[in-house]
């Protein structure tokens, strides 16, 4: 048997030198041999683009003097992309992805950059987990450092069915105060826009999108409903969008040998 440690690939759409990322690397660390690739800019909600159009360019990322990782010009997706296939020597074993400021439930998940690099590892083949802290200010990301590596063993040990990745949102509470945690479905809740419509020094009209997120009664297995009371939510999500249920009825619509 190898003695060999996991390899973690850990990755954000917060940017290399977000808060969160240091102490998930820190948690992991404990685990794993850990290689860090993120974007070196704040890139959320970006969901899953990819640069195509535009060279990506890595620079190293160093830290109280010290090699942090690859800082990346791309997007979450293209940070797990090019680790994979260019920049490390090693498969990794596992991706997780955060520890991201705001929670990354309901709708959320589709733009979410953090969903989405997770995401990537999953189509790489690698079982992969996005860890999510339900605020954007005073973070405790200790609890949700901490958990991470409690569902990283697991992930590691057991391995996810194909195509499945694990979303994790960890209420911003102190570690006594969290309730207990709960296997959840993704919800339907979304942002209800708003456009502040403004004006430029040079007269210029421009918009400044905000809202709020729109509670819905949707039962209490809901990621949302769960994270609003105390509890961690750990909902397995897939990245195949086809309807299935929806087949047979398109097929009575459509004929497939019906001649255009």
């Amino acid at each position: 048997m190898s003695n060999t440690k996991p390899f973690i690939l850990v990755t954000n759409d917060d940017g290399i030198a977000a808060p969160g990322i240091d102490c998930l690397v820190s948690a992991l660390q404990a685990i794993a041999e850990v290689a860090v690739v993120a974007p070196d800019s704040e890139k959320s909600a970006v969901g899953h683009a990819i640069t195509l159009s535009d060279p990506i360019r890595v620079t190293d990322f160093n830290k109280n003097d010290q090699w942090h990782g690859f800082a990346v010009s791309g997007t979450p997706a293209d940070c797990v992309k090019i680790a994979v296939g260019a920049l490390l020597e090693r498969r990794p074993d596992m991706v997780v992805s955060g520890i991201n400021l705001g929670s990354n439930a309901g709708i959320n998940v589709i733009y979410s950059g953090t969903v989405s690099a997770a995401t990537e590892g999953t189509i790489l083949g690698i079982p992969s987990i996005a860890v999510s802290l339900t605020t954007y200010t005073h973070a405790i990301f200790e609890p949700a450092a901490e958990f991470a590596v409690k569902i990283a063993r697991l992930v590691l040990t057991k391995g996810l069915p194909p195509r499945t990745l694990l979303n994790i949102n960890v209420p911003n509470v102190p570690a006594l105060e969290i309730r207990g945690v709960r296997i959840t479905r993704q919800g339907m809740a979304n942002f209800a826009e708003l456009f502040d419509k403004r004006v430029d020094p040079r007269n210029r009209v421009y918009y400044w999108m905000d809202g709020k997120k729109a509670e819905l009664a949707e039962g209490d297995d809901v990621d949302d409903v769960v994270i609003r009371q105390n509890l961690i939510s750990i909902t397995p999500i897939k990245y195949d969008l086809t309807n299935y249920e929806f087949i047979p009825e398109l097929q009575r619509w459509i004929p497939e040998n019906e001649k255009i």
